[in-house]
């Protein structure tokens, strides 16, 4: 049976979002029924022969059962519209802090230096990062709309309690939820929580208010008996309002579990490692990972990557599946062998938390993982032999590339961020330095001369302004690397970008088109970096795009623009470029009379990217496969013609591994 990849999986968490929507939509009605009960009860005066469904067709009956579906709508509006700011705001609505990316703590360099390694193996931007410092328990999650904007936040007792090995494994774990769609799920989850929750809350409110002002009060006896009923009446929606948690517990759970094993899986297979991950989970087991310092920890407990809130009937309810469950089914024996391991470090009491090994398992996550991703790799190779390897092998799809990570996409980026110049590498972690990548990305191959006359377009700016003693030292470094440092180095100066202002975000992609318009003519390059910029900055850019197609007829015309552009880019132009073009084109439009297209502007490129975008994640991997075909139709793909083909599939939030 065919393995689910890529876009099966960013397919299945879109359906999971209906599935999620049902669910909160069944919760919606179960608690409105309670909630009508309760009045039924209030309001029937004993005259009153009512059955409860004619008083729920009533006037008193709909006004208050649209009142609860007014509530709890509300209450998740409220709680949606808070969390529209994405990643960023759901790591400051748990009190997390920014990492400086030029931090000197060692753990936070640590973390930062394993987060660009897989980033730039993955060819997913580089995250923001945040650490919650009052937290001692290990636990991390990832949250944003899109991989672009995305966020990771972890505890500081993850940070400092955790081996490098161990911490590369629960970033894996996050990164799985990057590439799969979840972390959309997850942040709508919160939403819709809140509003199912807050019935309860306004029990718990009415409850105190009756005991406070009771106790306070020597007011008339019908007085009393109305401020007992008024509690009577909180009592019943505290009541209700637990049925609620136990709803959106529930639901968490129904949502998140095989997510979550699916996740573990990930880890090792980008990792090569199951120990990793495997000594991250047993030390959540010793030392627990529940956030402590926060009011939101129920609310996050499904975005974890261990159960961060404590909770009754965890078996039932929790998120994720018991932390030895989840230990032996990454590898069969792997937990004794960890309890041996930490025996010498660990008191007994905390190790007789695990003192009964789970059921072996007939096949550990080692195996989903091989399923999922293919065969699971535990020896590197020499550097020379991962290069060989990189290249796309003979038939294979350039899809069948897209959300993974490699054994040599990983090499490849370990290499990479060793050669980095301190000082290069330092600059992309400033707003001014990453500005100015921009900018020596499309001059770095001119003359002086030529640079200081292209320049010159770039209107005088603090910021923005062409600073040359910092293109100095950057140009240097992106000649001597060579084509494959571009797109790394720009996921690597993402998270200055992101902390430009929109009004100087704007300005950067202005800046940047008016030097690509300087000699009259655009490279490929220049056209995908534009697009690349204009997708990760310009306005709408943390913005989700919905599937707006489930067919290629609507699309046609963009298929035709990209197709195209990757013709001319494959070929000298010409006869060869057509026929190329109608073979590419040939699975959409079979017998297409359509000529290839003599010019396609930065614009028109643009719009149909965004128009592609648009397509069902199951169609999107024909698009990339007849890009694909127009660069590799020769038997071979250069490193400038596989990282334009990276920076078009980013456009289509398919993020791919380098070449090698």
């Amino acid at each position: 049976m065919a393995h689910p990849g890529f876009f099966q999986r960013q397919a299945s968490a879109r359906r999971n979002t209906s599935v999620l929507v049902l669910l909160f939509l069944s919760a919606v009605v179960l608690i409105t029924l309670a909630v009508s009960l309760v009045g039924y009860f209030v309001t029937r005066s004993e005259t009153s022969s009512l059955a409860f469904t004619d008083w729920l067709l009533s006037t008193h009956g709909l006004l208050t059962a649209a009142s609860v579906v007014a509530l709890i709508g509300t209450g998740s509006l409220v709680r949606w519209v808070d969390l529209a700011g994405g990643g960023e705001r759901v790591a400051k609505m748990v009190g997390a802090r920014p990492i400086d990316p030029d931090t000197r703590d060692t753990d936070e360099r640590m973390l930062r230096n394993i987060v660009e390694e897989m980033a730039i193996a993955s060819g997913v931007p580089v995250p923001d990062l945040y650490v919650m410092d009052r937290e001692t328990g290990i636990n991390a999650f990832v949250a944003g709309y899109t991989p672009g904007e995305a966020v990771l936040v972890v505890t500081h007792g993850a940070l400092t309690q955790l081996t490098r090995d161990e911490l590369q494994g629960v970033i894996g774990h996050e990164y799985s939820h990057i590439f799969n769609g979840d972390m959309r799920l997850n942040v709508r989850l919160i939403a819709l929580l809140a509003g199912i929750l807050l019935i309860g809350q306004i029990g718990s409110f009415l409850v105190r208010a009756a005991f406070y002002s009771g106790h306070r009060s020597s007011r008339s006896s019908d007085d009393s008996r109305g401020q007992i009923a008024f509690g009577l009446v909180g009592l019943a929606l505290l009541v209700i309002g637990y049925v609620g948690v136990f709803f959106g517990r529930l639901i968490q759970a129904a949502v998140s579990r095989e997510r979550e094993r699916l996740a573990d899986a990930s880890s090792v297979q980008f990792t090569r490692n199951p120990e990793g991950i495997g000594g991250a989970l047993f030390k959540i087991g010793l030392k627990g990972g529940y956030l402590d310092t926060t009011s939101h920890a129920s609310d996050m407990n499904h975005m974890c990557f261990g159960e961060s809130a404590r909770m009754k009937f965890a078996a039932l309810l929790g998120s994720h599946p018991p932390i030895d469950e989840r230990i032996n089914s990454i590898q069969p024996g792997l937990l004794a062998r960890l309890r041996s391991r930490f025996r010498d470090t660990e008191s007994s009491a905390d190790l007789r938390a695990f003192a009964q090994p789970g059921p072996a398992q007939a096949s550990g996550f080692a195996d989903l993982a091989q399923d999922v991703y293919g065969p699971v790799r535990t020896t590197n190779t020499s550097p020379l032999a991962a290069q060989a390897a990189a290249a796309p092998a003979p038939g294979q799809r350039l899809s069948e590339r897209v959300g993974t990570v490699t054994e040599q996409g990983e090499d490849f980026a370990v290499r990479f961020l060793q050669r980095l110049p301190a000082t290069f590498r330092n600059l992309l972690y400033t707003r001014a330095g990453a500005v100015q990548l921009c900018y020596a990305l499309l001059i770095d191959d001119l003359s002086k001369a030529q640079q200081h006359e292209r320049l010159a377009l770039v209107p005088a700016h603090p910021l923005l302004g062409a600073q040359t003693e910092l293109l100095e030292k950057l140009i240097p470094t992106l000649k001597a690397i060579g084509d494959g440092v571009r797109f790394p180095a720009l996921e690597l100066a993402m998270p200055a970008l992101r902390k430009l202002d929109p009004e100087e975000r704007e300005a950067l992609i202005t800046n940047v088109q008016k030097l690509v318009a300087a000699d009259n003519r655009v490279t490929l390059f220049e056209l995908a970096l534009t697009s690349f910029l204009s997708r990760h900055l310009g306005a709408g850019a943390s913005r989700e795009i919905p599937v707006r197609y489930r067919k290629y007829r609507p699309v046609l015309p963009a298929i035709q623009k990209l197709v195209s552009l990757f013709a001319r880019a494959g070929t000298a132009g010409g006869a060869e470029a057509e026929v190329l073009y109608r073979e590419a084109i040939a699975g959409f439009v079979p017998g297409s009379e359509q000529p290839v297209l003599e010019k396609v502007t930065m614009r028109q490129l643009r719009e149909a990217l965004t128009t592609l975008n648009g397509l069902s994640p199951l169609l999107k991997p024909a698009v990339i496969d007849a890009c694909g075909h127009c660069i590799s139709h020769d038997g071979k793909v250069d490193v400038r013609e596989y990282e334009l083909m990276r920076l078009v599939a980013d456009q289509m939030d398919c993020p791919m591994p380098p070449l090698g």
